[in-house]
């Protein structure tokens, strides 16, 4: 587009300040592509205790935070650049609210004042801008911690911010911002808004609801995504609000930094490869073979998995079926945390079998180090609004297994039988049979027609999905709110 617009971008994570999903990775690269085309783009978080002030730059004068009932509240303001860019990130800094040991909640749950941690920091947001003067085109919400912005440019900061226009990203559904309705009387939007078709929900307040309402446009994180989010099974409740206002719903594949995630480059791993020279993947087999004391042999196809151990990631199905996997000639290999029971669970699996081997916890280089060892990579998710893992393995020539759904569906083609073409396995029903059956399947097409499998690791390889083509659609979305906002 030819204007070049100011940017808001908020957002409760920023990688690599605080991560916990998808989020952060958004946020912390989409700001940067929007940079490089020209935009003018400020991005805000809370200051969440666990990232040290000694590398940030502090703006000494106070942030006051109406809110409502509770008064004015005054906030601290730190600053510095994302990395590997000019673009400026603002740390929201409120002790009471942030000075905590998780972002969302600790080992006891959620913490018990979510509503009034993110009512805030969206309103700090809206302070930021008025404090640096700087004036927003578009205001780019994210996720329900932020779904009230929209509303908020709208009513209680309308004189501020009347020609914003507003751009709400959902990356998960399933977390909506669900509270009590006296959080009325601290959002100071009017009661007015407080009714069905905006935040009232079984007789509370569903901060996301609202901002989907208010939002001039809404985006998700994936096109497949875009049109589950308004069935039942991935609509958690709001499918219907949702189909009401899918004119203004896009579906935007997020893109991934392949500074970062490139086998030619990558510096984690024991040896370097690349399409026309793939040599270097078997020495990353064998030192992850070794790394997990496992059986080095090249012959034997090993699968990985990196990720939540949670319900959504499937995590359920693979503990339905490993044992009967492992009875088979392959190797497995996982990494990540989650629920208690399931790392037991892996744990356990991982001590009396041979091949298969499980790091409890996270590491980014044995991330690095398993996308490329693997000779397939493993994603059975019940729902993934976009998944990134999925496409860092395209770019490894690990050919993913995974449940064709949102974003995975988007961007894994199934192998065909016939053509002997695609770029990774993929199952429909969510179920222990599917996912059992897949990935015996996968398995035999690397035993059997080793040729079709190696043409498949070629052809993934090529495939892009770059932040630089990401943002250019997400111009366009910025230009339809724009042309299409209401005050």
């Amino acid at each position: 587009m030819d204007k070049k617009l100011n940017i808001l971008f908020a957002a409760a994570e920023v990688a690599p300040f605080a991560k916990t999903g998808g989020l952060a990775d958004v946020a912390g690269a989409l700001p940067k592509a929007l940079k490089k085309l020209g935009h003018h783009v400020i991005v805000v978080m809370p200051r969440y205790y666990s990232i040290a002030t000694s590398d940030l730059q502090k703006l000494y004068e106070p942030l006051g935070v109406p809110m409502g009932v509770m008064g004015e509240l005054w906030a601290g303001v730190y600053r510095t650049k994302l990395p590997q860019s000019d673009v400026d990130i603002y740390f929201i800094d409120y002790e009471h609210y942030f000075g905590r040991s998780g972002l969302y909640g600790d080992d006891e749950g959620s913490y018990h004042d979510n509503d009034n941690r993110f009512i805030f920091f969206s309103k700090a947001a809206l302070q930021l801008c008025k404090m640096l003067h700087f004036t927003p085109d578009i205001i780019h919400a994210n996720d329900w911690h932020t779904a009230a912005l929209p509303l908020l440019s709208k009513t209680r900061f309308v004189h501020d911010f009347a020609y914003a226009a507003s751009v709400l990203t959902i990356h998960n559904l399933q977390h909506q911002g669900h509270f009590y309705k006296g959080i009325m009387d601290i959002l100071e939007v009017g009661w007015e808004h407080f009714n069905p078709h905006e935040l009232e929900s079984f007789d509370g307040v569903n901060i996301l609801k609202g901002g989907i309402a208010q939002a001039d446009a809404v985006t998700t994180v994936s096109q497949k995504y875009a049109q589950e989010i308004q069935t039942p099974e991935f609509g958690f409740g709001l499918d219907g609000h949702i189909r009401a206002h899918h004119s203004k719903l896009f579906g935007i594949l997020n893109g991934v930094d392949y500074e970062e995630w490139n086998p030619m480059t990558d510096t984690y791993l024991a040896a370097n490869y690349e399409l026309n020279d793939m040599s270097g993947k078997g020495v990353c087999k064998k030192d992850l073979q070794e790394y997990f004391k496992l059986d080095v042999r090249e012959d034997v196809p090993l699968i990985g998995f990196v990720g939540r151990f949670v319900e959504q990631k499937g995590i359920g199905l693979i503990a339905t079926v490993i044992h009967g996997l492992l009875d088979h000639d392959i190797q497995i290999v996982m990494l990540g945390t989650g629920e208690k029971w399931a790392e037991h669970f892996f744990s356990e699996v991982a001590y009396f079998r041979h091949n298969c081997a499980v790091h409890i916890g996270y590491s980014n280089a044995l991330a690095h180090q398993i996308e490329a060892g693997s000779d397939m990579f493993l994603m059975p998710s019940l729902f993934e609004p976009c998944g990134l893992n999925q496409i860092y393995s395209l770019k490894y020539g690990t050919l993913p297994i995974v449940r064709a759904t949102g974003g995975l569906d988007d961007t894994i083609v199934n192998f065909d039988e016939h053509t002997e073409t695609g770029n990774g396995f993929k199952f429909y029903d969510a179920t222990n049979e599917a996912l059992y059956h897949t990935v015996l399947w996968a398995v035999d097409v690397y035993n059997t027609k080793k040729e079709a499998f190696e043409r498949m690791q070629r052809f993934a390889m090529q495939e892009h999905f770059s932040w630089e083509d990401s943002a250019k659609v997400y111009e366009k979305v910025y230009q339809f709110a724009w042309e299409h906002k209401r005050i």
